[in-house]
C-alpha cells in the first residue's frame, strides 16, 4: 500500500475549480548530442535517448504519454533521419515511465519489457482505446512485445545496447537500465536523478542508489557518463557520491 483515502462527504459542484500553473509545456523536448549516434531527449520532468544503429532507431524510454513519446520520437527521427523506430523501451511498469508504449507501438516499433511484466501489458494493451483514441488505436496496429530477462544485447555488429535488470531493488520488480560500452553511457530512471550538482556524499544514503550502485559494480559496467530518465546529465563521480561508493 502506497496511499490510502478516506472520504467523508461529497459535495458534487460545490464552487470553482482552480486549475494549477505547471512548469515548461510536457511536450516541449529539447534534443542534445551526447556521444556519435546518442541523443539525449529532455525536458520538463521526463526524458529519453534515442540511439542511432545502422538501419533503424533504438528509443529508450517513453515516458508519460502520447504527446510526450509522440514528441520525443519526431525528435528522434529529425536527429536520425530515414530510420525507423524499430526498438522501444521503459524502464519500468510506473505509468510515468510506461505510459507512451502505446505511441511507440504505433510507429511499428517492437516493444522492449522485463520479462514479469509482459502480461501486465499485454492485458492492458488488449483493453479498448475508445473514448479518447490515442495513436495506437488510431493506426490500427497490434502492439509487438519482446521480454528481457537479466539482460538483453541489441547491436548492429558495430554498436552494442546492454539492457540490464537491477536485481533487489525496492523501486520496481524488473527494474531496467540501458548500457553503452563503447560511449561507457549509463541510461537509469529513478534510481538516480540528479538536479543540482552532487559535491558530497549524503548524510543518509539513498537505498535505491546504493543499489543501483552495487548492480553497476556487480555486473562490470565501466561508466564515464549517466543519462537520467529524471534530471540533468551527470559524470559517474555524483553518483558514486550519491551512492556512498566514494
Amino acid at each position: 500500500p502506497a496511499f490510502d483515502l478516506v472520504v467523508n462527504d461529497v459535495k458534487p459542484n460545490a464552487g470553482p475549480v482552480a486549475v494549477p500553473t505547471i512548469g515548461p509545456a510536457v511536450n516541449d523536448v529539447t534534443l542534445d548530442k551526447v556521444a556519435d549516434g546518442v541523443f539525449f531527449i529532455h525536458g520538463a520532468s521526463h526524458h529519453s535517448v534515442a540511439i542511432e544503429m545502422r538501419d533503424h532507431i533504438v528509443l529508450f524510454e517513453t515516458p508519460l504519454g502520447d504527446g510526450r513519446t509522440n514528441a520525443a520520437i519526431k525528435a528522434a527521427k529529425e536527429a536520425i533521419p530515414n530510420k525507423p523506430i524499430r526498438f522501444a523501451t521503459t524502464t519500468h511498469h510506473h505509468f510515468d515511465h510506461s505510459g507512451g508504449l502505446r505511441a511507440a507501438a504505433a510507429e511499428g516499433a517492437t516493444l522492449l519489457v522485463h520479462e514479469t511484466a509482459r502480461g501486465y501489458f499485454e492485458q492492458v494493451f488488449n483493453n479498448p482505446h475508445t473514448l479518447t483514441p490515442d495513436s495506437l488505436s488510431r493506426s490500427g496496429r497490434q502492439a509487438k512485445f519482446e521480454t528481457v530477462g537479466d539482460m538483453r544485447v541489441l547491436t548492429d555488429g558495430n554498436r552494442v545496447v546492454e539492457i540490464h535488470v537491477l536485481k533487489n531493488n525496492q523501486h520496481a520488480d524488473g527494474f531496467l537500465i540501458g548500457y553503452l560500452p563503447q560511449e561507457k553511457i549509463l541510461i537509469v530512471a529513478d534510481a538516480f536523478s540528479p538536479r543540482a550538482p552532487i559535491t558530497g556524499r549524503p548524510a543518509s544514503l539513498n537505498p535505491v542508489t546504493r543499489n543501483l550502485w552495487d548492480n553497476v559494480s556487480r555486473l562490470g559496467l565501466t561508466v564515464e557518463t549517466v543519462l537520467p530518465i529524471h534530471g540533468r546529465l551527470a559524470k559517474v563521480d555524483e553518483l558514486k557520491l550519491e551512492a556512498g561508493a566514494q
